[in-house]
Formats: structure tokens, sequence, C-alpha cells
């Protein structure tokens, strides 16, 4: 497993076009066509339903020579290979969105894991690749795709975070995958945890049995605020040095995680409620319409008693 952070330098011919493998049960069969290390990478993307799911199946390989495996071929079946794109929960798309520079390299990473129950790849030159391995490779696939230097850190680092959670496809003993779940748990529990305490915090509420925080203390409100950023970094990158090799994806999660807490808990309770109001329209549009009337009328009295 190599986790060098060495800087890559971006060499955009390390992607090209990967050819096709033969499909016996095509119809008629599909002859294999060779990869071509000097034609573009072509992405040809098939939407497809699967159990009411977007997917996107890939019509041709795509190859990337990756400077430690050599080269690499996926999908290795094109035929039952389904992609979700950039696996991006819908809260964080205007962070990191499903398609952009980053998306031959996350391409090449669903082909590199799949399929979920053999996550183990062998490249053309016969490299074992586990899944921690297929991390390194996104992460350097990005440059070379010419993606800029915060969002790839931030793909790799969410990306690893999520192999430290699964453990699957890695090689790491029991013992290993169980202390690598508990510490990006742990981290995401503190993250919640304090960030939580801050709030309170910062809009002088009070409540029993929960500590208030000594970097925020009972100060004005724009020092408070100023002492609440200050440990948004500092306690995840302190946690971060429990994470071993994946230090850097722990600092990157964990202050993202905490310096857009409230952010998310927003987007939660927006994405909420309109999920909510999709869900009575559909199955109640005349109470919708009700409520919508409601809505506006209070709007309109509490907007002309503020004019009055």
């Amino acid at each position: 497993m190599r986790l060098s952070m060495d800087p890559v330098t971006q060499e955009a011919r390390r992607f090209y076009d990967g050819g096709l493998d033969a499909d016996p049960q095509a119809d008629p069969p599909q002859a294999a066509v060779p990869p071509d290390p000097g034609s573009d990478p072509k992405i040809v993307l098939l939407r497809v339903a699967d159990e009411g799911r977007e997917q996107f199946a890939l019509e041709r390989r795509i190859a990337y020579r990756d400077r430690h495996l050599g080269e690499l071929l996926v999908p290795r079946v094109t035929r039952t290979f389904r992609s979700d794109l950039t696996s991006v929960p819908a809260l964080f798309t205007w962070l990191v969105p499903k398609t952009g520079q980053h998306l031959p390299a996350t391409l090449l990473h669903d082909g590199l894991i799949h399929p979920p129950e053999d996550v183990t790849y062998v490249s053309t030159e016969g490299h074992v690749v586990l899944r921690a391995e297929a991390d390194r490779v996104l992460r350097d696939a990005m440059a070379d795709a010419g993606t800029a230097l915060i969002r790839r850190w931030l793909v790799w680092s969410a990306v690893a975070t999520a192999t430290m959670l699964s453990g699957a496809g890695t090689g790491w003993s029991k013992a290993v995958a169980w202390r690598y779940r508990a510490t990006a748990a742990l981290t995401v529990l503190v993250v919640a945890v304090l960030g939580f305490c801050a709030t309170l915090d910062l809009f002088d509420l009070h409540v029993t049995g929960v500590p208030g925080l000594p970097w925020m203390g009972d100060r004005p409100w724009y020092a408070e605020l100023a002492g609440g950023l200050a440990g948004a970094v500092v306690i995840p990158l302190l946690l971060a040095l429990l994470w071993g090799p994946f230090r850097i994806a722990g600092a990157v999660v964990g202050v993202t995680l905490a310096v857009l807490l409230h952010v998310t808990v927003a987007l939660v309770a927006l994405t909420g409620f309109y999920r909510l109001l999709e869900w009575l329209t559909a199955r109640a549009p005349t109470l919708v319409l009700v409520l919508l009337a409601v809505v506006t009328a209070a709007a309109l009295v509490v907007f002309v008693s503020l004019l009055a």
C-alpha cells in the first residue's frame, strides 16, 4: 500500500483510450479492441435504470498509466459495469459536483473497486491493487486530469475515510480494520459534540450537563465566534494524528466537517423540508395548496405590519 503524499505534476497523456473487452454474450459477439496509448480517452456513458437508481454504463474502457502500477484498464467487464459517476451525497454536490475534470479519475476508481464482492484488481503488469491503493490512484489520476488541488484532496479524503469505515478489500487484519473504524467514528463524534457545545456557547444557552468550551467562554460574540472557528481547525488537526498513515485525510475531513457543520445541518433541514413537500404534493396536493395559501397570507400580513 502506497500512501505517498508527494506532489503530482499533471500529465494528461497518462489517460488514453482503453479499447473494448471481448464480450461473447453480445449479439453479435464483440471482439476485443486493444488499448491505444496514442488516442485520447473516449468516455461514452449510457444512462440505465438500476432498481430505481440512476446509474451509468461505460461503453468503452478507460486506460490509465499509473506511476507505480503501470497500465490500468477499467472496467474489467464493460457489460456489467455500473457507476453513479462521482459518489457525492446530494447535500455536497455544490462542493464537489457529480461530473467535471475529476470524472475520468472517479470512473477509474469505480472500475478498480468493481464488482463490490471482489474489490481486488490486478493491473496489466500483474500488480495487485487493494482498496487503499485504488484510493491513492484516484488522487494521482485527478491531478493528471487537471482537477484543482483542494477538490482532489477533498475527494480523496472522503474516499479514504469510506475505506477506513468499510475495511473491505484492504487486506487489513480485523484488529487494524476496527482500529481505523473506531478512529474515524471517534473523529466524527467529537466534531459533532463540540459543534453542538460551541453553538450553545455562541448563543449563551446553558443546558444542564453540557459543558462550556474554554476557548469560547463568556466573551463578546465576535470573540466567541473566532474561538469557535479556531477550535474547528485545531481540534480536528489533533484528532488527525490518531489516523496514522491517513492523517492528512483525517485533517481534511475533520476540519471540513467542523467548519461546515452548521451549513450541513441547515442543508439537511432544507432538504428534509423539500422532500416533505414533494411527498405531500404527490399524496395530498389540495393540502399543499392550502398550506401555501396560508403561508403566503401570513407573509403578507407580517410584511405589511412591518411597513406600517
